[in-house]
């Protein structure tokens, strides 16, 4: 009988109970993202809401799985844990002292760590308190405002936001695969099943026909399988360990090893930076009363040739600046140095970190054009077919990328327990008196 991959899973007991506890931490952070902040009429919430989907609340709400036009008590999900992170990410390249904690190994990252907590706290409170002068402007939304309703929402969405952050860091201890990215994973998953019942509503009323409802499975299937390959495509720079001579003139053969180097390294960052810039008129025209921030807002629609180029660029820019940021070729030639490993034809130092930056620069063009591609093809979608396209660019990266390495750290996880089996299986048991060299 052939091996079923998801039998194995369950067969292996410790790989079972970190999946049923990663299924069991996503089901309590699910079921506090329907549960409403007190004092609070949603409907009105949600028709307010309806005109703000090409704002920073359309972005921010589809991280959370529609917590945010529902005003959850887990609105701001893990988004500002994720802010906090990315904002001492950017910060490394500015400031040295952040720089050098990431250099420094487990002692560097564990107080990075508590300073990304700590400004997760606050980022929290702030966005909270936001939030609730928010739904306070929203005629007859709000039961009795004023500053009793505006405390209990912060503390509510504030405490809220460091329980999301702390069940993120359950799942990555404990579970399988990365916390913070399985929950945005699964707040964006939450979605496709009405997104499908819509589409399919459409489909029996006639507004889509059947050869155009074949022909969008056909995109969609052939858009996935392309974001797959491209997540996983890299070149291959080759890297030659040299021989060495280990104790009793014993010479160890040299290695050829090769770094990596990913066609999108950026991963989803990118159309997040560019989506945060272009629905900046649209937010700003949203809560002020301006004619020229209404035109330029009207401008910058979606579908509109303005909008596809914008974006496009946007995404082309920010896939090279985010790559730099988190990419240093001088740090990597060094290291290679220090193991006096180098690459053929190239001399180690200053060389070998220019040829790493143009490589990588050359890898990152086609991988931008991909992202922007990635990000406008939904919209494309959406006008040709006339039916709202389920799979964005930015979810459809998140989705395809988490999957992957969830899936990775499972096989690895199989992988190590058949091996700790082969080992404790084929151990050789010696007979007679045990000899010591």
């Amino acid at each position: 009988m052939a091996n079923n991959p998801v039998a194995n899973l369950f067969r292996a007991p410790e790989l079972k109970e970190k999946i049923l506890f990663t299924l069991f931490i996503l089901l309590i952070y699910r079921t506090g993202a329907h549960i409403t902040v007190p004092g609070l009429d949603v409907n009105q919430l949600r028709q307010a809401f309806g005109a703000l989907q090409n704002t920073f609340f359309g972005i921010y709400d589809m991280f959370v799985g529609g917590g945010l036009s529902r005003a959850t008590i887990l609105a701001l999900g893990i988004m500002p844990y994720i802010s906090a992170s990315i904002m001492f990410q950017l910060l490394a390249a500015v400031f040295p002292t952040i720089e050098k904690l990431q250099k420094e190994g487990e002692d560097g990252r564990k107080k990075l760590t508590q300073w990304t907590r700590y400004t997760t706290v606050v980022l929290s409170a702030m966005q909270a308190y936001g939030y609730s002068v928010f739904l306070q402007s929203i005629p007859g939304a709000v039961g009795t405002p004023g500053f009793g309703f505006m405390f209990t929402t912060v503390l509510v969405l504030t405490v809220g936001a460091i329980f999301v952050m702390w069940l993120g860091e359950q799942i990555t201890e404990r579970g399988v695969g990365n916390g913070m990215s399985l929950l945005i994973f699964f707040s964006i998953i939450e979605t496709f099943p009405r997104a499908l019942a819509g589409t399919w509503e459409s489909f029996t009323l006639g507004e889509i026909s059947a050869p155009a409802l074949f022909l969008l499975l056909v995109v969609v299937v052939a858009i996935t399988a392309a974001v797959v390959a491209m997540t996983m495509a890299a070149r291959k720079i080759p890297v030659q360990i040299p021989r060495k001579v280990v104790g009793r003139g014993r010479i160890r053969e040299g290695q050829k090893s090769f770094i990596p180097l990913r066609v999108n390294s950026a991963g989803v960052m990118p159309i997040i930076f560019a989506q945060s810039f272009i629905v900046m008129p649209g937010t700003m025209a949203a809560f002020v009363d301006l004619g020229v921030l209404s035109t330029i807002a009207d401008m910058f629609q979606p579908q509109t040739l303005t909008y596809n180029i914008t974006y496009g660029l946007l995404i082309v820019f920010f896939t090279y600046f985010y790559t730099a940021i988190i990419f240093n070729p001088v740090d990597l030639a060094e290291n290679l140095k220090k193991q006096g490993a180098f690459i053929p034809g190239v001399k180690p130092g200053a060389r070998t970190a220019e040829y790493i930056d143009r490589v990588l620069t050359r890898v990152t063009l086609p991988g931008s054009i991909y992202l922007a591609i990635i990000a406008l093809v939904p919209f494309w979608l959406l006008g040709y077919f006339n039916v709202q396209f389920f799979f964005g660019g930015t979810s459809l990266l998140i989705v395809v990328g988490v999957g992957l390495d969830t899936v990775q750290q499972a096989q690895q996880l199989l992988l190590l327990r058949h091996y700790d089996g082969f080992m404790k299986k084929g151990r050789v048991k010696m007979r007679g008196r045990q000899r010591y060299m």
